[in-house]
């Protein structure tokens, strides 16, 4: 039986699965929404992947990075639990070794991450506004009537890009409203869009930062030919997009849980394991503190969020 290691990147928005071997080749791999339910998107996701992978290739280690990182760690019994800045930056470093920065853009938040030499040596992550993300495109191809996977080819149509104050989704929204009551063209609109995701991009996020080449665009957003366009010519550099820029994050904690040496008792078949969680605020003490406790079939198997020993009790 071959060995495989798992890593799984659970987002906001989407969740990522990836399955790799000794050699850290992508033997199996899943992209599907979170839909505001990590443990349903999880178990959906092992039994996709679990359909895709070779049955001479078995599970030994997992490891799980993104915002709901250690719920599903504690579900999947994962030897490696890591923040998205180093998923990525591992991943990325295994595909393309000589990367000198990470753009990445994804459905509610965005990053930035600088390497010299194989090191992640800075990095700047926004997730307070959404404007400029996955979903302010969404938002705003709704509002146009368009499909949002049209935007690129629709914005590389236009010659005269309009100018969209993307500073904030209320304001973008406004002045989308504004532009096209003037008259301004569609293909305009959309390709201003891109532009304005670009610039509200560069002056949050990358505020302050060298971006030097060689540079990688991923995230969902890095699917837009469109906002890839405008990056290129903001930046003056060639954008590196790759097919597999959307599951770095799990591709990374993959690698990270095969490096980590360590077996996890893992199961693809949790489909019918009863999981759930319970939120609390602890009085025991001044620190007040707010604790999350996973249940597997009504068993107390983890908690955190506790200060001191009172909450756990």
């Amino acid at each position: 039986m071959n060995k495989a290691y798992l890593g799984v990147d659970i987002g906001s928005i989407s969740t990522k699965g990836v399955i790799i071997d000794d050699d850290n080749n992508i033997i199996a791999s899943e992209y599907l929404w979170t839909e505001g339910d990590p443990i349903r998107a999880v178990k959906k996701l092992l039994k996709s992947l679990n359909e895709k992978l070779n049955k001479s290739y078995k599970v030994v280690s997992v490891g799980t990075t993104g915002s709901a990182r250690k719920l599903i760690g504690t579900l999947l019994n994962a030897s490696v639990v890591k923040n998205e800045i180093t998923a990525h930056g591992i991943g990325t470093i295994n595909m393309h070794p000589d990367v000198k920065t990470i753009l990445e853009i994804g459905g509610q938040d965005s990053k930035i991450i600088l390497i010299d030499n194989k090191i992640i040596t800075d990095y700047a992550m926004n997730t307070l506004c959404a404007a400029g993300t996955g979903s302010f495109l969404s938002s705003q191809a709704k509002r146009l009537n368009l499909e949002v996977e049209d935007f690129g080819k629709i914005a590389l149509t236009s010659t005269n890009p309009s100018k969209i104050a993307a500073r904030c989704t209320v304001f973008a929204e406004s002045d989308l409203v504004h532009k096209a009551q003037m008259g301004h063209k569609k293909e305009d609109i959309v390709a201003g869009l891109c532009k304005a995701v670009v610039n509200n991009y560069l002056n949050n996020v990358g505020k302050g930062k060298k971006i030097q080449p060689p540079i990688v665009f991923q995230g969902g957003v890095s699917k837009n030919i469109g906002v890839v366009k405008a990056f290129e010519e903001e930046l003056g550099e060639e954008i590196i997009v790759d097919d597999f820029g959307h599951l770095m994050g799990a591709y990374g904690i993959a690698i990270l849980a095969k490096n980590s040496k360590k077996i996890s008792d893992f199961s693809f078949n949790i489909s019918d394991i009863n999981f759930k969680t319970k939120g609390i605020e602890c009085n025991k003490c001044p620190n007040n503190c707010e604790i999350v406790k996973v249940y597997k079939e009504d068993v107390l198997i983890d908690s955190w969020g506790n200060r001191c020993e009172n909450g756990i009790k």
